[in-house]
């Protein structure tokens, strides 16, 4: 089983800003101002239900701080940063610990599709989100 100390520090920052971007992902896809307020909820809840999975690996990445982006990070910005991330981040889990690559997509997967339907179901364009993250983790 994978753990932090078996990944550098670029490759864990890439693993946490897939994870986390994911969900920043859906919610910057449709802007509206109270329902980023419970995606934001849905988000940091999944996240820490993430901290009792069966994956020690899903288990650092969820106690983790910080999204990866910054506050003035936009739409595009944080689009193109999550999708790198989780390409790269299933590369390296690919090469070094591959038991864990099913894990780590179900929880991305797990994390954008709540986000999504955190504020009463996605619209198109919390489902386009979506379906690109699951691209990239193809």
């Amino acid at each position: 089983m994978a753990t932090k100390s078996d990944f550098t520090e670029q490759e864990w920052d890439q693993l946490r800003k897939g994870a986390t971007g994911a969900g920043l992902l859906v919610s910057a896809s449709d802007r509206s101002f109270f329902d980023s307020f419970k995606e934001a909820g849905s988000l940091a809840k999944h996240l820490a239900g993430g901290r009792s999975g069966s994956s020690e690996l899903i288990r650092e990445l969820a106690g983790e701080r910080g999204m990866g982006f910054g506050v003035k990070s936009s739409t595009a910005e944080i689009e193109t940063g999550t999708l790198e991330a989780l390409q790269s981040a299933v590369a390296t889990l690919e090469a070094k610990a591959p038991d864990e690559v099913e894990a780590y997509k179900s929880f991305v997967l797990e994390v954008a599709e709540a986000v999504g339907k955190a504020a009463g179901g996605g619209d198109e364009a919390e489902a386009a989100a979506v379906e690109k993250i699951r691209s990239a983790l193809a």
